[in-house]
């Protein structure tokens, strides 16, 4: 790899770091321990449909370059403008609604994205990274540059104690617990999409997966507090029942789901994202969600980009 970029993490961030260093013609591989390329844009397939275990959707700012990446998929049929409106909830239920930006989602689950942004690209999947550094070095061996595209406290592991703490500090991130929930049938309001919930010890967010993937499955996805998460941690599938308990209670559902399935998310998203766009040092660079505040999709992406632009001298 001595003449390459080595970027490691497959999420969206890393593969958009590696299609601007692609297209200034540096050569890059990306390495990434899951199965398929995606991160935290994660889907699964669940009785026999995909549905969304990471992040819910994505937005796009009129003057943001993702702009013309959505539109790109959008024309492609690889997503689909979805809802500009939400509702906001308490522990007692649905209280009003609250419109915003448009949210785009992706038929065949926001994974997809992410494996379409890396075709093409030199991806390695299954391989897992021990360490990195001193230097531009991927477990002991030369690069031409390193990208961390990962959450803190993993990239934290891989570097060396004084480097890390000159390209990440010490910033906390949050767990969050994604549970899917199934009924037989839809038994909540028409037109939900999706709601923010407050004051909410168990829940702070639910999707309509059916509403969400177009075909109106009778799913939804909430996600816990970051104190819920960090109670079950160990034990994930343990928190399923109160989570059910906490959606029924909010949404008004009048019975339990016919199956529930769990995702852990240890490092879910930053306390406190960065404002600046990326951290570069001695050769090795970082980027993602922890940085490009706030928190999302877009700065993901765009933190990606701009670190793989820079280091593609474009």
């Amino acid at each position: 790899m001595p003449n390459r970029t080595v970027v490691v993490g497959a999420g969206i961030a890393g593969v958009a770091c590696a299609r601007a260093l692609s297209s200034a013609g540096v050569p890059v591989r990306v390495l990434d321990r899951g199965r398929r390329p995606g991160g935290r844009m994660a889907s699964r397939t669940l009785h026999d449909r995909v549905t969304d275990t990471g992040a819910s959707y994505l937005t796009a700012a009129d003057d943001s370059p993702f702009a013309a990446v959505v539109e790109d998929w959008v024309a492609r049929g690889l997503a689909r403008p979805w809802t500009d409106t939400f509702a906001v909830a308490g522990p007692d239920g649905v209280e009003r609604t609250t419109s915003g930006p448009v949210r785009y989602a992706a038929p065949g689950g926001l994974r997809s994205l992410v494996a379409d942004l890396a075709a093409g690209l030199d991806v390695e999947q299954e391989r897992t990274v021990e360490r990195v550094g001193p230097g531009p070095r991927v477990d002991g061996e030369e690069a031409a540059g390193v990208v961390l595209a990962l959450p803190d406290p993993q990239a934290r592991r891989l570097l060396p104690a004084d480097l890390a703490g000159r390209l990440l500090g010490d910033r906390e991130w949050h767990p969050t617990l994604a549970v899917v929930l199934g009924w037989d049938r839809r038994r909540w309001p028409a037109g939900l999409h999706g709601a923010f919930v407050h004051d909410d010890p168990v829940v702070e967010w639910i999707a309509d997966d059916g509403d969400r993937r177009g075909d109106g499955a009778p799913v939804l996805v909430a996600h816990t507090t970051p104190g819920t998460a960090a109670a079950h941690l160990a034990d994930p599938d343990a928190a399923a029942p109160a989570v059910a308990a906490a959606v029924r209670r909010v949404l008004g559902i009048d019975a339990p789901p016919a199956w529930t399935h769990v995702h852990r998310w240890t490092f879910a998203k930053p306390a406190r994202p960065r404002e600046e766009p990326f951290g570069l040092a001695d050769g090795i660079g970082v980027c993602g969600d922890g940085w490009r505040a706030p928190s999302k999709v877009e700065s993901a992406w765009t933190s990606g980009h701009l670190l793989g632009t820079e280091l593609g001298g474009s």
